[in-house]
Parts: C-alpha cells; sequence; structure tokens
C-alpha cells in the first residue's frame, strides 16, 4: 500500500486490522496451549505441572506488553 501511495489513513486501518488478527491467533495459539501442553505436564507432575505454568505465564507477560 506504501509503495501505491495509498492515503496513510487507509494503511493505518489496515495496520490495525492485522494486529487484531495477530492478537486473535495468538490468544488461540495460547489457549491451545494451556488446554493441552500445559494440563497434560501438570497431570504428569508437580515439577513439569509448574515449569509449564511458568513458562505459559511468561508467555502471557510478553503478549500483555506488546
Amino acid at each position: 500500500m506504501i509503495d501505491q501511495e495509498q492515503y496513510c489513513i487507509d494503511i493505518l486501518t489496515q495496520i490495525s486490522a492485522l494486529n487484531r488478527a495477530l492478537e486473535g491467533v495468538a490468544l488461540g495459539l495460547m489457549d491451545d496451549h494451556l488446554a493441552h501442553c500445559v494440563l497434560d505436564a501438570v497431570r504428569a507432575g508437580e515439577d513439569q505441572g509448574t515449569a509449564k505454568l511458568k513458562e505459559a505465564s511468561d508467555a502471557i507477560r510478553r503478549l500483555v506488553r506488546s
């Protein structure tokens, strides 16, 4: 759009839509990770569960900051 010299506001609108779409993908991945990887690790044992919960918490923290 920039190469085609589109109107700035239209470009910003597209950037905003892409950001929302990426956030949706990230949240879907996080839901899947929690429902499968974290849950399986918790069932496998305390140490594995604790490690996966910390990993998920760190990932959520990164998502919130971005």
